[in-house]
């Protein structure tokens, strides 16, 4: 089954890079090769999905059954759309890190392809328990990733960040193991199964609760966020892309999986104030962004404003809201990777992310100004590029729940522009720094990376039916647990 094999490959591949001597040219490759076959294999799944949406066959192999636990995966449109981005992304996270000498990178490539398969396991499997030991599991890479290559106090850091999750996520497995018991008998963990249970409107809040608090934390909302800015900037550059790029859809996810459609009553009395949190997020992180001269830290602080618009379109529960959080997904994950290569092309080549330290780079590299630009572009949602129709449904979705909530959403648009034009103008253009005095253009294996994540940008921003299209199908039947 070619759903199965979406985890059985960078599984089997991390296995065996583990095992291997640390020789960077071939385990590079392999890992490169197997992250390609990955996504390879996700193209084919998409062709048979859309060939019969309704019809695509489940992998469950008959494991673990005595314990009420299918192993069993499965797509909708809403997995799918995460799955291509997820098996586009890491041959592209994998291949931006070739220009990097570091030490034990048959462990770190290792460590990226289980990392692989966890998010891979999260997104299709069907079975809430799966889902959580799956999630978990994902944790783990992150975590040594972080620790193992990381910059200054990454220990402190990130042990701050797996608190964080663990904590959120023992709630969410407490109130998992509750709905298990209120599943019509046989007790069963499929979501199908948990999306029949009937609650009370109490045990509804507090069920609420407590999937937001691990869904908020993994995205962030505020004032979950804390961890998210000094672990994106201690990070190093590929496991960055992966938190910002992959590894937060894991929350928007778990939101639109099961919040909405387990807890309709509690949103009709809870979800205002999930939205102001969210929107609250929005204004906080773009002002803070504004005031950064740290160009890691800023485009951290861009991807938690642009997230708190994506969590506030999920929890207007309208059509417009949803199908733009879903979409806005995927153009968030493309930008923010671009965004990440960019400031580690700079850093490469000038030894430091310092923004009054960097001017005059477009004179020196003009082919990476360009693309540089058309990812900033994307970024700030101009008509034509990826994230300009995800923020216009995910602003409609919003303006359909509460105008006023939606101008206030809306400053997204115009702060994202303000720091990110700024920081454009202050590295690109000016007086040549003594950092930039020696910058030269692309490789060709910088082109290689950025070309595929322009290409995207420019696509979803001219002709997003196939993204829209595994979106509405996921949407109607969410919202058809509110009708």
């Amino acid at each position: 089954m070619l759903i199965g094999l979406l985890i059985t490959i960078p599984l089997l591949t991390s296995l065996l890079l583990f095992a291997l001597k640390d020789r960077p040219a071939v385990n590079r490759k392999i890992a490169l090769g197997s992250s390609l076959i990955t996504f390879v294999i996700a193209g084919m799944v998409l062709v048979q999905y859309l060939a019969d949406p309704m019809g695509y066959p489940v992998f469950h192999p008959e494991i673990f059954h005595s314990l009420g636990i299918e192993f069993s995966l499965g797509l909708d449109g809403l997995s799918m759309l995460i799955i291509l981005l997820t098996t586009f992304l890491f041959p592209i996270i994998i291949y931006s890190g070739f220009g990097n000498e570091t030490e034990r990178r048959s462990s770190f490539y290792a460590l990226l392809l289980l990392m692989e398969m966890a998010l891979i396991g999260v997104f299709t499997t069907t079975d809430i328990l799966l889902f959580y030991i799956f999630w978990e599991i994902a944790l783990i890479p992150i975590f040594f990733v972080a620790i193992l290559w990381g910059g200054e106090n990454a220990k402190f850091i990130t042990f701050k960040f797996f608190m964080y999750t663990l904590v959120g996520g023992l709630f969410m497995l407490v109130a998992i193991v509750f709905l298990y018991v209120k599943t019509p008998g046989p007790h069963s963990f499929a979501f199908a199964d948990f999306y029949k249970v009937v609650l009370d409107p109490s045990a509804q809040k507090w069920l609420f609760l407590a999937f937001f608090l691990a869904f908020a934390i993994k995205i962030p909302i505020f004032p979950f966020h804390t961890w998210q800015p000094d672990l994106y900037f201690t990070a190093p550059t590929q496991g960055t892309m992966l938190l910002a790029g992959i590894m937060l859809k894991m929350g928007v996810y778990g939101l639109l999986r099961f919040v909405l459609p387990l807890f309709p009553g509690a949103l009709n009395d809870l979800g205002l104030y999930a939205i102001l949190l969210s929107i609250t997020g929005i204004v906080y992180a773009s002002v803070i962004a504004i005031r950064q001269n740290e160009l890691k830290r800023l485009i951290a602080y861009s991807s938690l404003a642009h997230v708190g618009l994506i969590a506030a379109g999920v929890f207007s529960r309208t059509f417009n809201g949803l199908e733009g959080a879903m979409l806005q997904m995927i153009s968030h994950g493309v930008n923010i990777v671009g965004l990440f290569f960019c400031y580690e092309i700079i850093v490469r080549r000038t030894k430091t992310g310092n923004i009054a330290s960097l001017g005059g780079i477009a004179a020196k590299a003009p082919v990476f100004s360009a693309f540089f630009m058309i990812i900033l572009l994307g970024s700030i949602s101009l008509p034509l590029t990826n994230s300009f129709i995800g923020e216009f449904l995910l602003l409609l979705g919003v303006f359909e729940y509460n105008g006023y909530l939606a101008a206030v959403a809306g400053l997204t648009i115009i702060l994202s522009a303000v720091y990110m034009l700024r920081m454009y103008q202050h590295t690109m253009y000016g007086e040549v720094k003594e950092a930039t005095a020696g910058f030269t253009d692309l490789t060709r294996q910088e082109i290689a990376v950025l070309v595929p994540i322009v290409l995207i940008i420019l696509w979803i921003g001219i002709y997003p039916h196939l993204f829209l299209g595994l979106a509405e199908p996921a949407v109607k039947s969410i919202l058809a647990f509110y009708h």
